[in-house]
């Protein structure tokens, strides 16, 4: 039994990994905003590297120290690149790419000194694709590919993997908000008639893939950016 941290764990996405980890039968402790589900939920903006700090430091007094990482905080953007201010650039970023840097190199330590850890970073399917209007969330989601490949290659002799999860079109609260807004480019219905496999995603199929790299049957693969979206992106 180990001790997983799953970001983002209140919600959407990172609720169903922090289920899925906690029924594979490691002890899950969630970091998000706006803490929910049943386990260990601390309170924390993955921004705030205090924050994150202080949550896992309670995280470890609780469970011991941390062997898994989750890194699915998140949140959306939408807006015209002309029109896009620094500072709402600057607050995605914050949240997306450098919560994933914070909780990263804050765990990275509990790892190495076991010589095992899994990380598995939720990114997007759009820094594959593109998508107008969201620049801003396109790049922190590329960012992370690029840090996962980057981090495989630096902590792999040290027993650590390091794997990304692009979701594709994900029936989740942001995406049905988006929807709503009329900012997908059509609805969902519309997107499922383009997806091969003609369903919208759930946020299990994501966890189950997170399930798989984190497994000890997983510990050859490190490195790689795992798509989970229906054929979409190939």
């Amino acid at each position: 039994m180990k001790t997983a941290v799953v970001t983002g764990g209140g919600s959407g996405i990172g609720l169903a990994i922090a289920e899925r980890l906690s029924a594979d039968g490691h002890n899950v402790a969630t970091l998000d905003i706006k803490p929910a589900g049943d386990a260990f939920a601390q309170t924390a903006d993955v921004s705030d590297r205090a924050q994150v700090d202080a949550a896992l430091e309670a995280i470890r007094e609780h469970f011991g120290p941390v062997a898994i990482l989750v890194n699915a905080a998140g949140v959306d953007g939408f807006k015209r690149f002309t029109d896009l201010k620094f500072e709402t650039w600057q607050r995605l970023l914050d949240i997306n790419l450098n919560g994933v840097f914070h909780c990263t190199q804050a765990v990275l330590p509990d790892m190495i000194e076991a010589g095992w850890g899994r990380i598995v970073n939720i990114s997007s399917s759009s820094a594959h694709s593109g998508q107008p209007y969201m620049a801003h969330y396109v790049a922190a989601k590329s960012a992370i590919n690029g840090l996962t490949k980057s981090l495989a290659l630096e902590f792999g002799p040290a027993g650590i993997t390091v794997n990304a999860v692009p979701p594709g079109f994900i029936d989740t609260p942001m995406l049905r908000k988006a929807e709503f807004r009329e900012l997908l480019g059509g609805t969902v219905e519309d997107h499922i008639e383009r997806t091969p496999v003609r369903r919208i995603g759930t946020p299990q199929d994501i966890a189950a893939a997170c399930s798989f790299l984190i497994s000890e049957e997983a510990g050859y693969i490190t490195g790689q950016i795992l798509g989970v979206n229906g054929g979409r992106n190939t």
